[in-house]
């Protein structure tokens, strides 16, 4: 009984980053369009290409569970996503403005890492091998774009917005 309801767990969290993936990447493009720095920009574009890499990943788990793959609504990333056009808003054009950004985007990955590094170790303890490499290919991606980002900010994105309000 306990392993029917962890493949129910399994299932309903699998729907989950699956409607979050696919709402992350329409909101990147709104991203990369209200980034300032070029690096930003195609730090975004990357992950954007990834997400959609990620997405089939998803439905190649669907798929292995003789599952349609589906979405279910996730409040957390929208809430995510609706703070990140927040930053967008309330920055523009401010010289702070990409380490919003990167926060935002740091965010999602967060969110994301936690959802893999959670579905990758139940897919292993319910035996679904297959679904746990696809799942853990994912996790090393988020994490590698975790700390591209924070790499990015630590290069200037963080230091020029906080020059820019000291003066």
């Amino acid at each position: 009984m306990k392993q029917k309801m962890l493949e129910d767990l399994f299932l309903d969290t699998l729907k989950d980053i699956y409607y979050a993936e696919r709402k992350i990447v329409r909101a990147l493009p709104k991203m990369m369009k209200a980034a300032q720095s070029e690096e930003l920009r195609t730090a975004l574009d990357t992950h954007r290409q990834e997400t959609e890499v990620q997405i089939e990943r998803l439905q190649q788990v669907f798929e292995l569970l003789g599952k349609r793959a589906q979405g279910k609504t996730c409040p957390a990333i929208d809430g995510i996503v609706e703070e990140g056009e927040e930053i967008m808003e309330t920055m523009k054009g401010l010289p702070a403005l990409d380490a919003g950004l990167v926060a935002a985007a740091q965010a999602v990955e967060h969110y994301e890492m936690a959802r893999y590094g959670t579905l990758a170790r139940w897919a292993e303890m319910l035996g679904m091998t297959e679904a746990a490499d696809l799942l853990k290919q994912t996790l090393a991606e988020e994490t590698a774009t975790d700390e591209a980002l924070t790499s990015l900010a630590d290069a200037g994105i963080n230091e020029r917005a906080m020059q820019a309000e000291a003066a």
